[in-house]
């Protein structure tokens, strides 16, 4: 298949972006987005829920109005020897590998 072709079997494509706690995830994600609005976030049900800065639940999709052609995932940020956060990453990256479509896969890990 070629990108076109992969293209043609989603809308979006879902990122998860990983880096140490309050090192400014959300804020690149807005340049990438060209845009100064928080983005819209969506818990597992698909609700929106209330957008708080360093307050991030991996399994929530984020997303920026004015380019909704991502749905970007943020880890909670790691500490050195921080244990819990990896393992937590981990078990996500698993679970979403195993979904059977691909629009509900992660795409990419920055």
């Amino acid at each position: 298949m070629d990108a076109s072709e992969i293209r043609q079997n989603f809308d979006r494509f879902r990122i998860l972006i990983i880096g140490r706690a309050n090192a400014g995830k959300t804020t690149i994600l807005q340049r990438v987005c060209k845009t100064r609005e928080n983005p819209e976030i969506y818990d597992r049900a698909g609700q929106k829920v209330r957008f708080q800065r360093g307050v991030h639940d991996i399994e929530n999709e984020m997303v920026f109005q004015n380019n909704q052609g991502f749905i970007f995932h943020d880890s909670r940020g790691f500490e050195a020897g921080g244990q819990f956060e990896f393992d937590k990453v981990k078990a996500f990256i698993r679970h979403r590998s195993k979904k059977r479509r691909l629009s509900d896969q992660i795409h990419v890990i920055w």
